[in-house]
């Protein structure tokens, strides 16, 4: 059974970085799409960043563009998400998704495109 577990989640000043880890168990890793996405209390699931199965393609929000970087180890079953330049309104749930594509499949910024997703981590970003 597929399971993804985050990690990294902290409370950080305004202006700092963070990288969020999600390991990925019960499959072949390079079989699947990976997306980051987060939610804040009172607001809807947002799409964080995205990486093709190959890791050749990879997508990001607006609001992340520039500031954040998704990659991927698929030796150690691990996808990242490098945060910097922090901001109070980055404060939120941060989840991992995978689903399972062939490898010309880009990424996929659309939640119901994954099956199978982590229970989250908080990150905390303080002014």
């Amino acid at each position: 059974q597929i399971q993804l577990v985050e990690s990294g989640g902290d409370v950080v000043q305004a202006g700092g970085s963070l990288r969020l880890s999600c390991t990925f168990s019960g499959g072949t890793f390079s079989y699947y799409g990976l997306g980051w996405f987060r939610q804040a209390p009172g607001k809807d699931r947002e799409f964080v960043a995205a990486i093709s199965r190959g890791g050749g393609d990879s997508l990001y929000g607006d609001s992340v563009k520039g500031r954040f970087t998704i990659s991927r180890d698929n030796g150690r079953k691990q996808a990242y998400l490098q945060m910097n330049s922090l901001k109070p309104e980055d404060t939120a749930v941060y989840s991992c998704a995978a689903r399972r594509t062939i490898l010309s499949v880009p990424a996929s910024r659309a939640h119901d495109d994954y099956t199978y997703w982590g229970q989250g981590t908080q990150v905390t970003v303080f002014p």
